[in-house]
């Protein structure tokens, strides 16, 4: 069969409003919101150089329901560049920008190929072999049941490709929607299967390719590391990924050595090495600081001054620098280090684990029922353990200070 070579992208959360950034000021702001769009861009521009056969957009191509005019705009646009580049598009819709969502209606150019709200297929000839992709837009925000029987077992001839904007059944880190098996997928012989909604790259399967190409620019600290898209090529029974960068800011943990660190001015200076070493490989970044061997650092290193002012004095070192460096947080080791009492702390710790998720869950009701709260995506088991530590942290060091 002749080979074929197409871009596998999904994920695109156009016009993001990121999250857990309420500290940044409005150019740090600015420059946040500018990545999602700033990533889609690489996109364009690689595809309208490599010239592949075709691209498949894998929902969430918006982050909202309302697709915002600006996004919709920037978004026709880079179609436009595909179309001059004579470059078909095939896109379904998911979860966030599904077809049920009120917007402002924008054209798109004849190249784009968009599926319906029903599993169909879509075929395009290319250098005399058939290909035919099938897919389906989410109808409203939330497909719960399996769509998998709706998409036919392929036939003998061509090439066949499946678009799953979806997650596998039983997968309890992530909002299930549109729940799938890898077998299921597996028994429709496919060449190839382009998944989304999962922000994390990943490969779920060899034969046939079953892939998350992850979202293009992450979003918030649950979003860590260097985010794109794949260029894939298949040929008969073979196939090749090829990872293509677009994330124009990566979230990242970076951990810092304070072994021989006597006084501050050492310690910004060991803190500015490390980060200006990651920067150099990363480029711009949100970056998480996590302090380790700091049994020799004196107290009054520790606690004299507060956490903010010392995340503040970072912050001035990069203020206005290219890349864009921006400290999201510093986080010493252990409670010892910290000097707070067990006394204090296992009390906070047992009484937060007393709470079950109904707790948790009206703690936080009040935001999701604002009209904000649609935008809010709800929290996972994991992310309520980490803020279960947190708020013991906190608490117990306010406790400390009281006394």
């Amino acid at each position: 069969m002749e080979t074929i070579r197409f871009l596998h992208i999904a994920d695109l959360h156009l016009d993001s409003p990121f999250k857990g950034m309420a500290s940044a000021g409005p150019d740090e702001l600015a420059r946040l919101q500018q990545s999602t769009f700033v990533a889609f861009e690489r996109f364009v521009t690689y595809a309208v150089k490599e010239r592949p056969d075709f691209v498949v957009m894998v929902g969430d191509l918006y982050d909202g329901e309302d697709r915002s005019l600006r996004a919709q705009i920037r978004f026709q646009q880079g179609m436009q560049q595909l179309e001059k580049a004579e470059i078909p598009v095939f896109l379904s819709y998911g979860n966030h920008d599904h077809l049920a969502g009120n917007w402002t209606r924008v054209s798109l150019p004849g190249n784009v190929h968009v599926f319906s709200e029903e599993v169909e297929q879509k075929q395009l000839i290319v250098r005399g072999e058939m290909v035919s992709l099938y897919g389906f837009s989410y109808p409203q925000r939330h497909v719960r049941e399996s769509m998998i029987a709706d998409y036919p077992v392929a036939g003998q001839d061509g090439y066949h490709i499946g678009l799953l904007h979806g997650s596998v059944a039983g997968d309890s880190a992530h909002a299930v929607y549109a729940p799938f098996t890898v077998r299921e997928l597996q028994d429709k012989n496919y060449h190839y299967w382009a998944l989304g909604h999962i922000h994390k790259r990943q490969q779920l399967a060899e034969e046939p390719l079953i892939v998350y190409p992850g979202n293009i620019q992450g979003r918030h600290r649950n979003e860590q590391g260097v985010k794109g898209f794949y260029d894939v090529s298949l040929s008969g029974e073979d196939a090749s990924l090829k990872f293509v960068r677009t994330s124009n800011i990566v979230f990242t943990t970076l951990t810092v050595s304070c072994e021989g660190v006597e006084y501050a001015d050492d310690w910004v200076t060991v803190c500015q090495e490390a980060i200006d070493t990651l920067a150099t490989e990363m480029g711009s970044m949100v970056v998480e600081l996590v302090m380790e061997h700091t049994e020799g650092l004196t107290a009054d290193l520790l606690h004299v001054s507060s956490e903010s002012e010392w995340i503040d004095i970072l912050r001035e070192q990069y203020s206005g620098l290219d890349p864009f460096v921006w400290i999201a947080s510093i986080e010493w080791p252990g409670t010892s280090n910290m000097e707070l009492s067990k006394t204090l702390l296992e009390p906070v710790e047992y009484t937060l684990e007393c709470w079950d998720q109904n707790d948790w869950d009206d703690l936080v009701k009040e935001v999701y029922s604002h009209r904000a709260g649609r935008y809010l995506e709800r929290l996972t088991p994991s992310e309520t353990e980490q803020l279960k530590v947190k708020a013991a942290a906190l608490l117990a060091n306010e406790l400390l200070k009281e006394g």
